[in-house]
């Protein structure tokens, strides 16, 4: 089994898929965990953790705000929005750089300013691809793993996390990890890494 590291995921949806095949697994959020295994959820800054060749699989979901297409016109004219643009540009990074042997990073489509600091994403899924049907087009940055394989297409193409109202957890919503696309990530990886 392998060691497995959830960055960026408070959702728990994929720290408890891996803990159910029985990887040892962690969790690393600011925000408190929530799922069945909330044991093995760390609050905190998962920066130090990037570092330690403990780790063998990395799958990390780090904030898109300051990176995200969607988000790009707050950009012009704020150099405090900049500036966290470049911290966000720098916490990606570090993840890819970090030694274990697989990675994934995921995030929405990002903008040019954060294209031209981070590598180019190796693919683009969409939840009606793994059983939910919406759209979100979602990029994956791998590192030596096969791209994800649709699981369950099906009809629906509804977009919406577009169109969810404004709410106090609506940020929250958004980035929840699917179970859809979570079981086909633990499926189709989770094994390679035994």
């Amino acid at each position: 089994m392998a060691n497995v590291l959830i960055a960026c995921e408070f959702s728990g949806v994929l720290r408890d898929l891996f803990a159910d095949l029985g990887h040892y697994v962690r969790s690393y959020d600011f925000l408190p965990g929530l799922g069945e295994h909330i044991s093995l959820h760390v609050q905190g800054d998962v920066l130090p953790q990037l570092r330690d060749p403990f780790w063998d699989f990395i799958l990390a979901f780090p904030p898109c705000t300051f990176l995200c297409n969607s988000g790009v016109r707050w950009l012009h004219g704020d150099s405090f929005r900049i500036r966290q643009m470049y911290k966000a540009c720098d916490f990606f990074n570090a993840i890819l750089a970090s030694p274990a042997k697989y990675i994934v990073v995921e995030n929405p489509v990002q903008h040019r300013y954060a294209r031209n600091r981070i590598r180019k994403y190796d693919q683009i899924i969409h939840p009606w691809q793994h059983g939910h049907g919406e759209t979100k087009q979602t990029c994956l940055w791998l590192k030596n793993l096969p791209l994800l394989l649709p699981s369950k297409i099906v009809k629906g193409r509804v977009p919406r996390i577009h169109f969810m109202p404004p709410s106090a957890d609506r940020s929250m919503l958004r980035s929840a990890t699917l179970p859809g696309v979570g079981s086909a990530m633990v499926s189709q990886w989770g094994r390679l890494c035994v």
